[in-house]
């Protein structure tokens, strides 16, 4: 019996804890400092807004949405699922990962790899100035490997697996945490690869490991792009940065738009934090301070199928075993002229 409690707390009790801790930590956008700057933006629009005559909310609650968005069953079911994710992660996304680490290849490799092919370079030591340009380096590679697994994720066979996040009606902070394990999965073995490459070229050239320029812990440009009202992307609160500035970084409106249900907006604002690669790869749709009419999800017959933790888990994995079978069916004989 105290061996199988002991494996429950580890599998179950101990990473919800966590979990619930990690609105303290510094290390992920839903932390309570950068919820706060969110809202407090928010707010700020809230004022003038009100000021301008531009909204017809009545309170700050109602500006955000009300009990109608954050008590919204689509709401409540995120909240759940903040906490299911990490046993999910724990359970699944972590023994996937642990069984294809062996066969991906690490900085170290591109390291000796290209020590043997072209010598070992010079040792340059630690200073700040490389520091935050290898900072940069990894914030622009994760951000670009994020934007094509994003787009990825939309085509016809991985669909079924992002339509969880985007089956949401209403959206709240959380709701950036409403993804499947398997997008998780593919996420996670994607970074191994690509900021594995890019250590491996960036340490071989200065002659040994660089260590990241942090803020409080946290890589600075994460910090800096949470900072910027990154909770609002997953919220009824339009935030628009204006046409010019969203070639660049990437709006709340703009992730807002991605998440419409119009076919207007359908396959555009891809991007995480920086939009230039939306604008490099022709799928930017910028937005301007006037808030455009959107509604949220993938359509009511969706709305009502993704409604349980259960349902978010296991329904992408039903759709796509339907969708294979209907490519199987042979096509019925087409009738000819004579008949």
């Amino acid at each position: 019996m105290t061996d199988l409690f002991a494996e429950l707390n580890r599998l179950v009790l101990a990473p919800v804890i966590d979990r619930f801790f990690g609105i303290f930590d510094l290390n992920g956008r839903f932390g309570l400092l950068f919820l706060c700057i969110s809202y407090a933006v928010a707010y700020g629009l809230f004022r003038y807004r009100k000021h301008q005559g531009l909204t017809e909310a009545r309170s700050f609650w109602q500006f955000i949405g009300g009990s109608r968005v954050n008590f919204h069953r689509s709401a409540l079911l995120d909240y759940r699922y903040y906490f299911v994710r990490v046993i999910l992660k724990i359970a699944l996304v972590l023994p996937v990962v642990a069984l294809v680490d062996p066969f991906m290849l690490r900085s170290g490799d591109y390291i000796q790899f290209f020590t043997n092919l072209w010598g070992a370079r010079p040792e340059l030591g630690q200073n700040m100035g490389l520091a935050m340009l290898y900072g940069l380096g990894v914030f622009l590679v994760r951000d670009f490997k994020h934007y094509w697994v994003h787009r990825a994720f939309h085509s016809r066979w991985l669909w079924e697996f992002h339509k969880v996040h985007h089956s949401a009606p209403v959206m709240v902070p959380v709701t950036a945490s409403r993804i499947h394990f398997v997008e998780k999965i593919v996420e996670r073995l994607a970074s191994v690869v690509c900021i594995g490459l890019y250590a491996g070229i960036f340490w071989y050239l200065c002659g040994g490991e660089i260590s990241r320029y942090t803020l409080f812990g946290v890589t600075y440009l994460v910090f800096i792009f949470n900072a910027l009202a990154a909770n609002l992307r997953h919220s009824h609160v339009w935030l628009s940065f204006g046409p010019v500035l969203e070639r660049v970084l990437n709006s709340p409106a703009q992730h807002q738009i991605h998440h419409s249900d119009a076919p207007r907006h359908f396959n555009n604002n891809f991007g995480t934090n920086l939009s230039i690669w939306d604008w490099m790869f022709g799928t930017l749709y910028t937005t301007t301070s006037t808030p455009e009419p959107i509604r949220f999800g993938t359509g009511a017959r969706d709305a009502e199928r993704y409604l349980t933790v259960y349902s978010l888990i296991v329904t992408p994995f039903v759709e796509l075993a339907r969708k294979f079978n209907r490519t199987r069916m042979p096509k019925p004989p087409q009738p000819t002229a004579e008949g």
